[in-house]
């Protein structure tokens, strides 16, 4: 074999078993006339060249990073909790931790109600309506949970509304409705929620639909149907989980408006409210 040669072949085989590559196919009577990797003068770790990167599919994302920031609110822990919201509030408002929300918004959707209330509600995610007047529940969803409330012998300003998400999910270009948020927007904006709820002090939450029991205790391993109709616990407080109204008015069904009637009664009996016969009979299908 031409010396020179042999010399590049093996220059490239000794680099290849630098590397890790210990089994490089190469004619035998070549392999046997190869230095072995013994017989080289062991080389300094400043001389020996860096490991090969990774390779990385075309067009695939980068790696996410192993750490997320995620809001660290410092409400002030003295004044009124109409103060102490309007200070938490104020944060709210300049975050930027999701950077694609802040700069999709139209305005952060805080929260609304009375800061002393008993009763709180938690959604999911500011919609179009929302995210346009700043108020959660403001839509048809809305209209219908004002409707439960009626029934309920309550009004919005009685209770305290909230979302698991104060900014509205943005949307790809060109395109309409609502998207769920991911999971990592919502435990990036629950401090924000905790912090309500240590404020307001409830002595119930009831959460409405999966999307905020996810946001509130994370990916669950079940269904609503199934989580409804039992409790949940936040930093203390009850939580009843049941459906979204925007379920219920996509599914006119009796027997769904009753299982979320059912969790109403419930919370009221938590918050010892008088519940009348009448209450006790709404949405039950009429006698045979």
């Amino acid at each position: 074999m031409n010396p020179e040669l042999r010399e590049q072949a093996s220059r490239y085989v000794e680099l290849l078993r630098r590397h890790g590559q210990q089994d490089t196919w190469l004619p035998s009577g070549l392999v046997r006339r190869l230095p072995s990797p013994s017989s080289h003068t062991p080389e300094s770790s400043s001389s020996r060249p860096s490991p090969l990167p990774t390779p990385r599919v075309a067009g695939a994302p980068p790696a996410e990073p192993t750490t997320r920031p995620i809001a660290t609110p410092t409400a002030p822990a003295t004044g009124t909790k109409t103060e102490r919201l309007a200070a938490l509030r104020a944060q709210t408002i300049t975050c930027q931790i999701c950077p694609h929300l802040a700069k999709s918004r139209t305005q952060v959707v805080f929260g609304v109600g009375d800061p002393e209330a008993r009763l709180m509600f938690v959604g999911e995610a500011p919609g179009a309506d929302e995210d346009e007047q700043g108020e959660p529940f403001v839509g048809l969803s809305g209209k219908l949970l004002s409707k439960m409330l009626t029934a309920m012998e309550l009004t919005r300003e009685q209770i305290y509304i909230a979302n698991v998400l104060k900014c509205r999910p943005d949307m790809p270009a060109k395109t309409s409705g609502n998207r769920k948020p991911t999971r990592h927007e919502m435990e990036a904006c629950l401090p924000y929620l905790r912090a309500q709820i240590s404020i307001i002090a409830p002595v119930v939450i009831v959460a409405l639909g999966s999307t905020a029991v996810e946001g509130l205790f994370g990916p669950q391993k079940t269904t609503i149907s199934r989580l409804r109709g039992t409790w949940m616990e936040i930093d203390g407080v009850p939580v009843r989980p049941t459906f979204h109204p925007s379920y219920l008015l996509h599914n006119q069904n009796l027997a769904l408006k009753r299982q979320v009637w059912e969790d109403l009664l419930a919370a009221m009996e938590r918050l010892g409210l008088p519940i009348s016969k009448k209450q006790q009979g709404y949405f039950l299908p009429p006698p045979a």
